[in-house]
This record gives C-alpha cells, sequence and structure tokens, in this order.
C-alpha cells in the first residue's frame, strides 16, 4: 500500500489531519505526520520526514503532502522515483489520497487522487 507522509510546519495540525483522513478512509492506510520541529516548536524538520517516510514506507511508495513555504522545501528534499511530493489542499489532499491509498491504488494513482482534490469545490 502506498504510505503518505503529512508534513506541516505545526506537529498538532499535522497530527489532527492525519487523525482526520484516517477515520474518513475507514482502512488502516500507512499515515504518518512529521510536524513541527523535534522539540515540539514550529518550523519543519527533515529528520521527522525522514522518520515518517521509513514509518510509512511499505515498498510501495510514498507521497508527502506539505502545508505551504518551508514544509514544500523540506519534503522535495527527498523527492526520488518512489516518493513524489503532491502540491495539493494540505486537508483535502491528504483525505483524497489516503482514501485512494486504502483502495490499494499505485503510487501515480494516489498521487493523481490528491491532486484532483485542487478542484474540490464546497458550493
Amino acid at each position: 500500500m502506498v504510505g503518505i507522509v503529512l508534513v506541516s510546519h505545526s506537529g498538532p495540525l499535522a497530527v489532527e489531519v492525519a487523525t482526520l483522513a484516517a477515520q474518513i478512509c475507514g482502512v488502516a492506510v500507512p499515515l504518518a505526520p512529521a510536524g513541527g520541529t523535534p522539540d515540539g516548536g514550529l518550523g519543519n524538520s527533515a529528520e521527522l520526514v525522514a522518520a515518517a517516510i521509513s514509518q510509512v514506507d511499505q515498498g510501495d511508495g510514498v507521497v508527502l503532502i506539505p502545508d505551504l513555504g518551508g514544509s514544500v522545501l523540506t519534503a522535495r528534499l527527498f523527492e526520488a522515483p518512489e516518493i513524489v511530493v503532491a502540491d495539493v489542499p494540505f486537508v483535502e489532499g491528504a483525505v483524497a489520497a489516503a482514501v485512494s491509498a486504502s483502495t490499494g491504488a499505485p503510487l501515480r494513482a494516489v498521487l493523481a487522487a490528491a491532486e484532483e482534490a485542487r478542484a474540490f469545490r464546497k458550493l
């Protein structure tokens, strides 16, 4: 199954979005938050992202979903053929990626599902 890492400036935000996505998809998707700094502060940590990637990587690829600014730069440090960065809205992209991954979809399909979240309308 494709893994998903939520890269945020805020540890609590990453945890809550991961919880929401996991609850909505209802299946045990390999999903990990990587938010804030190792000491619990606001910011980004390549160390936390690397650990989260290791945690969720089951051999089918990993989608990194950053929230904004510096988290995008941190996520891009890990880009590889099997690790992709999704340019998507943080919450909607995380939910769409988790639901897609829960079906056993391959990496590119999970990324595409997350990217479709950019066009979701609320009204």
